[in-house]
Order: structure tokens, then sequence, then C-alpha cells
């Protein structure tokens, strides 16, 4: 004997699909058009430096482009961040890796093999 579908538990199927897909859709975020295209979520909120702090974009080079050239050491790390201003100094020598993240308020201290100043750059 053949199994029989009846027409209740037919349109008892098609109802339950219809329910499900209008739940599925109704999440789905819709593009600005109108169309159904699924829109990407907005792009987070990010603060410059962290909560409540203000990024300041203060790292002077023309007060110490005269270093180019000399000797480096600790006590020339600390008169180049005081006289640009700058919040953070990175020394960065030949070959070394550096991250490629710019900060405004960084000053880059660039040495060549013998460790003078090569170059000098804020970010």
């Amino acid at each position: 004997m053949k199994p029989r579908i009846t027409l209740a538990k037919l349109a008892a199927v098609g109802t339950c699909a219809m329910l499900l897909t209008a739940c599925v859709s109704s999440q789905m975020p819709m593009s600005p058009a109108g169309d159904d295209v699924d829109a990407a979520p907005p792009p987070p909120t990010v603060a410059p430096n962290g909560p409540g702090e203000e990024q300041a974009a203060s790292c002077d080079l023309d007060a110490i482009q005269s270093a180019i050239g000399e000797p480096f050491d600790e006590a020339k790390l600390s008169q180049l961040q005081s006289d640009s201003g700058a919040r953070q100094v990175r020394v960065l020598r030949p070959g070394e890796a550096a991250t490629m993240d710019h900060r405004p308020d960084r000053l880059n201290v660039h040495l060549d093999d013998q460790d003078m100043i090569e170059d000098l750059r804020c970010g």
C-alpha cells in the first residue's frame, strides 16, 4: 500500500516552510537601496588612542633636522623626544622589523650600521 499524503499534511508542511523563511529573512539586514542584497554591518567606532584620550599630532621635525648625521646614544634619544614634542620614540636599525601603523605623535629615528642618525620621521 502506498503512503498517502493528505492535503492537510501538505498544507502544514508548506505553512512551516513559509514561517521559517519569514523568520530568517527578518533577521537579515537589508541594503540601504532596499534590494534583496544583504547589507554589511556598519564598521565599529574607534577612539584615536583609547577611550577619552585625544591623539596629539605633535612631532616637529623642523626642530630636530640638525641631528641627522650625528652619532646616536641614550642622551640623544631624550633630547630628540623633548625637542620634537613626540610622545613616543622608536629607534630603527638596519634590518629590524617595524610595524606599519601610523602614529603622528611618534618619532622614528632611523640609524645606519654605525648608529649614526640617518633619517628622522614622524609616524
